[in-house]
């Protein structure tokens, strides 16, 4: 299943536009793309151009609020008092509701921390959910960002006391960052929570227009310094061997590479959906591209091996004794 992001929405500052500057009448026509491919999720947060995002998502699914599901994150600084952020009952509730109002709808089908507020008891944080859910304001809770104590000592408090469990955990993966697969992977196996999975494409590295010995090309975020520097650090050479992978299946799927980097990833375990983004309404539909096949066990083991890091300690520890600790599959 692919989500759409709409962290192109806007483009109010330096970073996000970046990402993409889509006005309301560009939004529009993505959510109307996604709605033709079966795709009705749509994905957004607070600080998304300071939350001109979720203000254009809200017009562009105005009118058919009963056809698509939103996901929006908070816990970010909104502001520069110190009560604008994190995951206090304050900040959380007031973000909520200027949620709300900038998407015009009464509820929200997937709230998710942004990020661990390791200022705020988890107990406070997970009773505020709480409330919000039974006001009817949220449908269900997820994080984003955590490590795997982050989420599992959360897990265990709303076990505890009978709180919101998160059911999605939206995370970094892609095949130029597999970080993912070493603790929070078979984490989430365990704990049935599931992947939403951001910057798919590795922050625009795998769209098939980076290749070694090649320029950038004009169009890519890696021009904006402020975007790129957003993004996850990468070798060099270590992208250009993922990417020669990739571009070896492609060749033989007759796929883009996009297609392959995303296909790949909806094979994984734990995932339930890849959030996409787009620029134009050409890179959306090659994402959709993505869907109604599956690559062959050759060459998921061509980019299984490509791809593959030296894992940290303890995962390099315990994948010599996989026999009684045996990696997610």
């Amino acid at each position: 299943m692919l989500a759409v992001g709409t962290a192109s929405f806007g483009g109010t500052n330096e970073f996000f536009r970046g990402l993409g500057s889509a006005g309301v009448d560009d939004a529009r026509r993505i959510v109307d793309m996604a709605l033709e491919q079966g795709a009705n999720l749509f994905d957004s947060a607070d600080v998304y151009s300071g939350g001109v995002a979720e203000e254009y998502l809200g017009r562009a699914i105005a009118g058919r609020r009963d056809r698509v599901l939103i996901s929006t994150k908070a816990t970010f600084p909104f502001g520069s008092g110190p009560n604008e952020r994190g995951s206090s009952r304050h900040h959380l509730i007031r973000q909520v509701e200027g949620s709300l109002k900038r998407l015009g709808t009464d509820y929200i089908d997937l709230f998710q921390l942004h990020g661990f507020d390791a200022f705020t008891p988890v107990e406070e944080t997970l009773n505020t959910l709480g409330d919000l859910v039974r006001a009817g304001k949220i449908r269900y809770a997820g994080c984003s960002n955590f490590s795997g104590w982050h989420l599992m000592k959360s897990l265990a408090v709303a076990e505890k006391y009978n709180l919101p469990r998160y059911v999605a955990h939206q995370a970094y993966y892609s095949l130029v960052g597999r970080d993912y697969e070493w603790e929070l992977m078979p984490l989430g196996l365990d704990q049935r929570v599931s992947a939403v999975v951001w910057s798919p494409l590795g922050w625009g590295r795998l769209t098939g227009k980076i290749r070694r010995g090649s320029p950038l090309p004009e169009t890519t975020r890696w021009r904006n310094k402020a975007t790129s520097a957003g993004g996850p650090p990468i070798d060099d050479e270590y992208l250009y061997r993922v990417v020669d992978a990739l571009d070896e299946v492609a060749r033989e799927t007759g796929k883009t590479v996009p297609q392959v980097a995303l296909n790949w990833l909806l094979t994984r375990p734990t995932v339930a959906t890849v959030i996409i983004g787009a620029r134009t309404e050409e890179q959306l539909r090659d994402n959709f591209g993505a869907l109604g096949w599956r690559l062959d066990p050759a060459h998921i083991a061509k980019l299984d091996l490509a791809s593959a890091r030296p894992a940290a300690y303890p995962y390099w520890h315990q994948r010599g004794v996989s026999v009684i600790n045996p990696p997610p599959v």
